[in-house]
């Protein structure tokens, strides 16, 4: 992909993405069966992940965005996509070809920053540079004496390694030492939340705010503050639990995080959502009812054109 990957995650004003797990194990048949078997809440069968990513990337999905899980807590209860998320990227870099690929988001204090710059430029350089790097401070504190990292000062660290990645790891030496593969161009940093720092530090340090899911007022007031400290070229993206209902005209029924409801509906909410400046949606099905390759089936077919129709045209 020649186009910058933020470029291309914003084309045409406003996109459309999954969040990874591609998985429904929240649906209630699926809880129900995972009681039956007695088996972890939050660990998806992933049976299906790759066929999934696959479809996603053919039907015109602009980006699929993993999360950064290093340790299953049945406590918390949600073991995101299980795999390593670096890993996990760089093998779907090897099996899809347009859809962008991003972190929601990589806890930076937790990690060994020269090799987290190493893993993510690998991504970016197998992908052919589809990476969005979204990076956080971490909300785990049962995290970190796993890792030996002070819970306590991960905002710090978390400065440290964004200047860190900004320098290319390891600066200019004498001695030759460098970081490879060498990146074409600095990665794009995305903050989830605000990663223990001040909203005008983020605004001035980061690429792009990736925000909690929200209504569409929410929505109006985080990007007005987004707007206040980043300007109006640095994008703003969040998610939503979606249920699709199989009755097109079904109302919109909320519940955290998202909502259940007919594809009119969402088309109406992600109307709504675009209004407000969101410029990004990420669409987690963990909790729908129906099986996914037809929900993503539905979903290129009637919502998408509404929204990506203007960026096609533009690519082309």
């Amino acid at each position: 992909m020649d186009t910058h990957a933020l470029q291309a995650l914003t084309r045409g004003g406003f996109s459309i993405g999954l969040e990874l797990p591609l998985d429904n194990d929240w649906s209630p048949a699926r809880e129900q069966a995972r009681r039956e078997a007695g088996t972890p809440f939050g660990v998806p069968d992933l049976a299906q992940h790759a066929e999934l990513a696959q479809l996603a990337d053919q039907l015109g999905f602009r980006a699929l965005w993993a999360r950064d899980v290093p340790v299953y807590d049945p406590r918390f209860g949600d073991a995101g996509q299980v795999f390593e998320v670096f890993s996990y990227l760089g093998y779907l870099a090897g099996i899809t070809r347009r859809i962008l690929l991003g972190t929601a988001a990589v806890v930076l204090p937790l990690r060994e920053p020269v090799l987290t710059l190493k893993a993510a430029a690998s991504v970016d350089h197998l992908s052919g540079g589809r990476l969005l790097l979204g990076v956080a401070s971490g909300d785990r504190p049962v995290e970190y004496p796993l890792f030996g990292r002070d819970f306590e000062g991960r905002g710090e660290a978390f400065r440290a390694q964004v200047q860190l990645l900004r320098d290319g790891g390891l600066g200019p030496r004498q001695d030759g030492l460098a970081v490879l593969p060498a990146l074409a161009r600095p990665l794009p940093l995305l903050v989830a939340g605000l990663a223990q720092q001040s909203p005008a530090w983020v605004g001035e340090q980061m690429d792009g705010w990736l925000a909690y899911p929200g209504t569409p007022a929410e929505h109006q007031q985080r990007v007005a503050l987004w707007r206040s400290v980043a300007g109006d070229d640095k994008p703003y993206i969040s998610f939503i639990h979606l249920d699709l209902a199989e009755a097109a005209d079904e109302p919109l029924q909320r519940h955290r995080f998202g909502a259940r409801v007919g594809r009119l509906g969402l088309i109406e909410e992600l109307q709504a959502l675009r209004a407000a400046g969101v410029q990004h949606i990420g669409l987690h099905l963990r909790r729908n009812r129906r099986p996914l390759a037809e929900t993503l089936q539905e979903l290129a077919a009637e919502v998408l054109p509404h929204f990506h129709a203007q960026a096609e045209a533009v690519a082309a």
